[in-house]
Parts: structure tokens; C-alpha cells; sequence
């Protein structure tokens, strides 16, 4: 049975020092902002091992919108402009507030432009009028393939409707939205599909900013989902099949953060040594087993291999603190 962690409501926790959730800077003009952990669906792939079929995560967590966004305030006064980004380990609208959410980010001093990460399932018509009127900048939408029965492969689910997805894209490029299609490359099982994804984003998108479509390479995360059989290609093949289909298609493929108006900033402070010793205060549960959150210095500390109760203070060891995200034993 999973545990459910609200934020701030059982935890009050700091927005910055966790990958799952809360705020990740890494020191440039884009913020990841990540409200909900929780899934709709249970790709074979996923790297985050999310959805209903998690074997590693045995806590979901949820932010309050309020708290999110008053953080996220105090956050904008530091570093200056900055794109914001929704983005999820596992579906952003899953989140009951998700449209609040975008609107009062949207409406904050100092966002240059908000976007969001999306499988597209939980879309509708309506929703859509509204993230256009709210003023959301772009949609990156997770398509994989435009064979049905692929999409209910790789997505873990019988109710996938790749025509339904099909005709939101068609409303989202009518709204108005900028849209990329961001498929992730599984060698094996969608390598015919990723021509025919290009083909459908130039016929179908017309953006102005940004680009139409960003081919993910897949990877093989030790807590990630992997496909029998499947075998991530190297750095060295990814980028040579992509100027091969740059070529056939005649459009940019090998994109940088440059081609979505991101670039170094200042950044966040860190505030922890790696190997430096720290006294946490224990305030949740991990997102795995055998560990908990800490708190300090308005920091969030995964601890790996604790089990102590919350409220308990520890002095712990810190293992890792790169982009102000802390694991420590």
C-alpha cells in the first residue's frame, strides 16, 4: 500500500533538494517545477518507474498550489526571469489543481514563458480553452508512435486512444499553443514510427518559437523501467540517426537548450559539501523503501537507509548535492 504525502498539509517541506518533487534549478533560466508524482499511466520504458505498477516507490506526494507558487515567488526574486516548466516523475495533470497551478504561475513578475510536460490522456477541449486563455506558452506531448496498438504497449494501458491524442493535437496547434511532440526512441519497438512522428509533426504544427518535435533517446535507469529485449542506443548512433533523418526530412533534430531559450543563470546556492556532516530534523517518508526526508538549512535531504521517526534529528553524511539535490546516509 502506498503512502500519499500532501505538501505542505503533513509535510512542510523546503521547495528545493528533491528530484521528485518541489523546484530543481540547474543553473540556468529554467525552472522544473514538479507539483504531483502520481501516474495515469505505466509505460514499459519509463524511466521514473511511475504509475499504479511502481515496484520501487512506495510514497506519492501531492504540493498545494499555494505553497508551490509562494516559494516559487521568493525563488523569482533571486535568479530574475525564468521560463517555468511543469514538468512530473510522473503526470502533471494528474494533480487536482493542475489548471490553478498554471494560472497563478502564469500570472507571476519575472516568467518569461511557463510550459508544460504532458501525456496528453487526461486533455480535453475544455481544458485546453483554458490553459490558452491562462496564457500557457507551449505543450510538450509524450507521443511515442501513431500505430494504436504499439501505444497501448508501451504505455502499459488497453484505454490508450492514440485518434483521441491525435485530434487534441489538432485542438491544442488551433488554440494557439506552441506544441512539441517529444517521443522517446525504444530501439526495438518504435523505430518505424519515429519517421512517420516527424512527418505527422510537419504537416500538423506550425510554431513559431519552438521547436515541432524532440526525439528522446531512451535509457536504462537502474530504477527505470526496462523492456525485454531493448538496448539503449549510444550517444555516438543517437546523434548519427538523427542527422540521418535531419537529412531525409529536412528539419532540425538535434536540439540544444539553446533551441527553447534556455541558458546559464545564477543559481541557487548550495548549501551542503559533499562528505560534509549535517544535522537533519526527520519530517517524511522517502520516496522508496528505507528512506526518509530531512530537513535543514531550507533544505530537503533524501536519507538512503534510514527508518527513523519523523521529528527525530540525525546527523547524517552528505552523499550527493549536485543542481541543490541531496541524497546523504
Amino acid at each position: 500500500m502506498k503512502r500519499f504525502v500532501r505538501i505542505p498539509q503533513d509535510a512542510e517541506l523546503p521547495l528545493i533538494g528533491l528530484i521528485q518533487i518541489g523546484v530543481i534549478d540547474r543553473g540556468t533560466n529554467l525552472l522544473q517545477i514538479r507539483a504531483v508524482t502520481t501516474c495515469n499511466l505505466n509505460c514499459i520504458f519509463c524511466s521514473t518507474d511511475a504509475g499504479k505498477f511502481s515496484k520501487y516507490h512506495v510514497t506519492e506526494y501531492i504540493v498545494e498550489p499555494s505553497y508551490l507558487v509562494e516559494g516559487l515567488k521568493e525563488i523569482i526574486k533571486f535568479k530574475g526571469k525564468i521560463h517555468a516548466f511543469l514538468d512530473s516523475v510522473g503526470e502533471v495533470t494528474t494533480h487536482p489543481h493542475f489548471l490553478d497551478l498554471v494560472s497563478d504561475i502564469a500570472q507571476l513578475n519575472g516568467i518569461e514563458s511557463i510550459a508544460m510536460e504532458t501525456n496528453g490522456i487526461l486533455l480535453t477541449e475544455e481544458k485546453i480553452d483554458e490553459l490558452a486563455q491562462i496564457g500557457l506558452s507551449r505543450i510538450n506531448l509524450s507521443l511515442h508512435a501513431l500505430n494504436d496498438d504499439l501505444n497501448k504497449k508501451l504505455t502499459g494501458s488497453e484505454n490508450y486512444d492514440t485518434e483521441r491524442i491525435v485530434e487534441l493535437i489538432n485542438y491544442i496547434v488551433k488554440k494557439g499553443i506552441e506544441l512539441t511532440l517529444t517521443p522517446v526512441w525504444i530501439p526495438g519497438m518504435n523505430d518505424e514510427e519515429i519517421p512517420k512522428l516527424i512527418k505527422f509533426a510537419k504537416e500538423k504544427i506550425r510554431n513559431k518559437k519552438f521547436p515541432i518535435i524532440g526525439i528522446q533517446k531512451y535509457e536504462a535507469h537502474k530504477f527505470g523501467r526496462k523492456p525485454k529485449g531493448v538496448k539503449p542506443l549510444s550517444w555516438y548512433n543517437y546523434f548519427k540517426k538523427l542527422k540521418e533523418l535531419e537529412k531525409e526530412f529536412g528539419i532540425k533534430l538535434k536540439l540544444s537548450p539553446k533551441d527553447f531559450g534556455i541558458e546559464k543563470a545564477k543559481p541557487i546556492p548550495i548549501v551542503f559539501k559533499k562528505g560534509e556532516k549535517v544535522k537533519v530534523e526527520i519530517a517524511t517518508y522517502g520516496w522508496m523503501e528505507n528512506e526518509m526526508i530531512g530537513v535543514a538549512k531550507g533544505r530537503c535531504i533524501t536519507v538512503v537507509d534510514c527508518n527513523a521517526p519523523i521529528k527525530k534529528i540525525l546527523k547524517v553524511r552528505i552523499l550527493r548535492n549536485k543542481d541543490n539535490i541531496y541524497i546523504a546516509r
